[in-house]
């Protein structure tokens, strides 16, 4: 599954979604983690509403995005878009993420996260 962070170097969780200049995407499994590319996160959108799709554009393929901080609004736009938004507060490294988030995969994931697992597919369990 891809999983976007807001970072400025790609090595710490350091920035908030709606002031980053990139998302650094990889592509995390159970077993393998490999970085993917940057998105830009750049628009020259003047309203907020319009900055928020851009960045939710960006990163459509993802399932998951970490950022430092998020407002509600964009936060309701990523999850509409099933996005889901993860708030660290605080300077995470992307390191320690990725194995935590492994670890989940490995075992026996939340009910949301085998959801965001499954946003690729067209039906969800929930559907059929």
């Amino acid at each position: 599954m891809k999983i976007a962070f807001t970072s400025k170097t790609g090595e710490i969780i350091d920035e908030h979604f709606g002031q980053c200049t990139g998302f650094h995407v990889w592509e995390i499994g159970p077993e393998e983690a490999t970085f993917l590319t940057k998105v830009s996160a750049i628009t020259t959108a003047e309203d907020e509403e319009d900055r928020i799709a851009a960045r939710a554009n960006a990163i459509a393929d993802c399932a998951i995005v970490y950022t430092m901080q998020i407002g509600g609004p964009a936060a309701a736009k990523l999850v509409a878009r099933k996005i889901h938004p993860m708030k660290t507060n605080t300077e995470v490294p992307v390191a320690e993420i990725v194995a935590k988030l492994q670890e989940v995969l490995r075992g026996n994931p939340p009910p949301w996260l085998r959801k965001a697992m499954n946003k690729d597919n067209a039906t969800s369990f929930d559907e059929e």
